[in-house]
């Protein structure tokens, strides 16, 4: 049902319950590394979307004196995502982007049992059968046509 616009956000146990209309939180219960995983594969599967990913940039800086296990995830988290690449962004932004997009759109939050800071991942998806360069293509010849 999700299509192009739509998020996918797999949080961590303390993650804000969100009140935007179209913000849907489900508590999985799971592990936080294999909901991404499973969240990916799926995604993979389909056809029709394609996901753009964004972490929070403050793990990158985030201390494994301060959050025991932040180095392992990280790793993991890297391993996981292999070749994808992630927007790193603060994350009350990204947590403004999914605010203001749940008011238009459908934004699923799954969140897991993951109890280290700023592990979220943030999955919007895009179409996955047109690209953003075809769409621009496509919005300069209609420009020509109009003129």
């Amino acid at each position: 049902m999700l299509g192009h616009r739509n998020w996918i956000a797999v949080v961590d146990s303390a993650y804000p319950l969100q009140t935007s209309a179209g913000v849907e939180t489900v508590e999985t219960d799971a592990d936080h590394l294999e909901v991404v995983k499973t969240v990916l594969d799926q995604i993979a599967k389909t056809k029709h979307v394609r996901p753009v990913i964004f972490t929070d940039a403050e793990l990158k800086l985030v201390p494994e004196a301060d959050a025991h296990g932040v180095t392992a995830y990280r790793e993991a988290l890297a391993a996981i995502l292999g070749k994808m690449e992630a927007q790193s962004l603060p994350h009350e932004e990204i947590i403004g982007k999914l605010d203001e997009a749940g008011r238009t759109f459908h934004v699923l939050v799954l969140k897991t049992r993951m109890t280290i800071p700023y592990t979220s991942v943030f999955i919007r998806l895009e179409c996955g059968y047109w690209s953003a360069d075809a769409e621009k293509r496509l919005r300069e010849a209609m420009s020509r046509q109009a003129r």
